[in-house]
């Protein structure tokens, strides 16, 4: 898509979901955030304080402590789970899109007003089952690895389920895109999507993730960071489309995202170090928004 914007030189925080979530919603950095002495307040607090309505979506293993102040939904958990969505009872991402506009519905009205800020955190291409990651439809790359024994799989095989995962993910994305679309009567929209950490394949025979940091292999720290803004917040936010797409190969680490979205949301707090907004330099000014994103 030529309205994408993407970070192809892109870093994690963490080698799993336990390590990286709360440390890319913290405002310390990587650095500080491993030898802090306590908790702070999330980007989510600093969010939900500033007037924002804010809510979390589930579809994996839960938000590591991230929005346990804001509202919560958790899609595993409940009881009637969409049999075409949810074969065998895992659900694809694309659940997360179901009764969505409800679930915003219900944040308060005052905080909607000023602006909506939604996560929605996959299953994504989480091993071993990637082959239970992605839909009939996402199935382009055959035959595919069957098993969570990945050692007992061919290399192209394995390769075949993981990126079949991937292009679930595409589609998920797209759907996403098309859902802030129909928000555009209400809202400037956005959507800012990253993984937090990556996947080993078998390479030197290591598979999945979650090696200490100081030895995995980048398989497990590289991931993607993609951004898609509708015409309206581009503007509102004085960024420029060329400018962001041209910055594809601009390094960038988990110490971005808390900056990029207080930059994007123009929300005014000491904590915000605009060296680190993946934004920024591409900002021609400020003004003030209101967003879903």
């Amino acid at each position: 898509r030529s309205d994408l914007s993407r970070a192809r030189n892109a870093w994690s925080c963490g080698t799993s979901t336990a390590a990286s979530l709360p440390c890319m919603f913290s405002h310390l950095g990587k650095a500080a955030f491993e030898s802090r002495s306590g908790n702070d307040e999330t980007l989510l607090d600093v969010l939900q304080h500033a007037g924002l309505a804010v809510l979390w979506v589930d579809n994996q293993s839960g938000c590591k402590g991230v929005c346990d102040r804001v509202p919560y939904a958790n899609i595993p958990k409940q009881k009637d789970k969409d049999p075409a969505l949810c074969p065998g009872g895992e659900c694809f991402d694309s659940i997360l899109l179901k009764d969505l506009d409800a679930r915003i519905a219900a944040l308060p009205a005052e905080q909607r007003a000023r602006g909506t800020v939604v996560v929605l955190h996959q299953m994504g291409s989480h091993g071993p089952a990637y082959f239970k990651r992605s839909s009939t439809a996402s199935k382009r790359f055959m035959p595919e690895c069957r098993t969570e024994v990945l050692a007992e799989c061919r290399p192209a095989e394995l390769v075949n389920a993981y990126d079949n995962s991937i292009a679930e993910t595409d589609a998920f994305l797209g759907q996403t895109i098309d859902w802030l679309r129909g928000q555009s009567a209400q809202y400037d929209t956005g959507m800012l999507y990253l993984s937090d950490h990556g996947e080993s394949l078998g390479e030197y025979g290591l598979f999945l993730h979650g090696m200490p940091y100081r030895i995995a292999p980048e398989a497990q720290k590289h991931g993607p960071m993609v951004a898609w803004l509708d015409a309206d917040l581009l503007r509102r936010s004085q960024l420029s489309g060329p400018c962001l797409r041209a910055s594809a190969d601009t390094p960038l680490t988990h110490d971005a995202l808390y900056p990029t979205v207080l930059g994007l949301l123009d929300v005014q707090t000491p904590t915000y170090r605009p060296a680190l907004d993946a934004f920024g330099s591409c900002r021609s000014g400020a003004g003030a928004r209101s967003t879903l994103t």
